[in-house]
């Protein structure tokens, strides 16, 4: 949504969406045929949920009356040791190697059960705004905070396939949280080379389309914006550009002229930030038609894979 510390947006009067607007977006990052719908649809079983897998293992065979044994055996052969599995894949070998990318998803699907802790007021920077907040929700309830994680999962496994490290800022390991000074936090403690916090938008219904948000220049208290905003922008505008390509998906009709692109200084997820990073609302939750993208297992796939290839951009220069 407007997610973790805004108000939402005064709904504007939604403007058609300009194939220029799109042809922009590919130009600004040298590539081509990257704008319009790529007319795409999602294929069953292809980028889908998981299959649920059976938890009742078949009932062990009755032991058959047992026969005398002969005078003279054979010794049993020696038994195979298996190789224990590691608890997590290794990172693959690919162009992303050495690269750590933060992916951070946005609320948390239990933060509806702490108010008190994430109302609590948090520096940002240049001014105190709530830790967390609980986030919005298509009109069947499928929760914000459910789609970002989702999607993320999708995103660390695209980009650990081609190398990269990927830490994420939790994983439905927290009771709630973590509070914005502290998602940032841990992008920096990283060592970052690029951060992206996943959102969808809570706006009003006809407003459609996705739209990246970058950080504005900041310098005030804990805030310095001014190293990260040139390279964040180059970033957000691949990520922009490449979403196209993989969704179909146009830029907000509401936000950014068009162009996919949001400038914010109000965010204390970028404000405290130190490495490049960028939000991407990834479409409005309460229009049916954008809702009905975003529910789709299929949609979040290519959603994913739009933002991969972006990274995949940006870090490969």
């Amino acid at each position: 949504m407007r997610h973790d510390e805004s108000v939402p947006p005064t709904p504007r009067r939604p403007k058609p969406a300009a194939a220029a607007a799109l042809t922009v977006l590919c130009l600004g990052i040298g590539l081509s045929g990257c704008g319009g719908d790529s007319g795409a649809q999602a294929q069953p079983g292809k980028g889908g949920d998981p299959a649920p897998s059976s938890t009742s293992a078949s009932a062990p065979p009755k032991a058959s009356p047992a026969t005398p044994s002969p005078a003279r055996t054979s010794p049993a052969p020696p038994k195979k040791t298996a190789t224990p599995s590691p608890s997590t894949p290794e990172t693959a070998t690919g162009p992303l190697s050495g690269k750590t990318v933060v992916i951070d998803p946005g609320h948390n699907p239990d933060n509806r059960l702490h108010t008190a802790e994430i109302n609590r007021q948090v520096d940002i920077g240049t001014t105190h705004k709530e830790c967390d907040t609980t986030g919005t929700s298509t009109n069947s309830g499928y929760a914000e905070a459910r789609f970002t994680l989702d999607v993320s999962h999708r995103l660390r496994t695209l980009l650990q396939a081609q190398g990269a490290k990927v830490v994420l800022t939790y994983d439905g390991d927290r009771a709630f949280g973590p509070c914005v000074d502290e998602r940032a936090r841990i992008g920096n403690k990283a060592g970052a080379d690029a951060v992206v916090s996943v959102h969808a938008d809570g706006s009003a219904v006809g407003n459609r389309g996705f739209h990246v948000i970058l950080p504005a220049s900041v310098r005030g208290g804990g805030a310095d914006t001014s190293k990260i905003v040139g390279p964040s922008r180059d970033l957000g505008t691949r990520i922009a550009g490449l979403f196209v390509r993989a969704t179909g998906s146009a830029p907000s009709n509401y936000i950014g002229g068009n162009t996919g692109l949001d400038t914010r200084k109000d965010l204390g997820g970028l404000n405290l930030s130190t490495v490049p990073k960028v939000f991407i609302e990834c479409g409005n939750m309460r229009d049916p038609k954008d809702a009905a993208l975003l529910t789709s297992a299929g949609w979040r796939q290519k959603a994913a894979q739009g933002i991969a290839d972006g990274i995949s951009s940006y870090l490969n220069g």
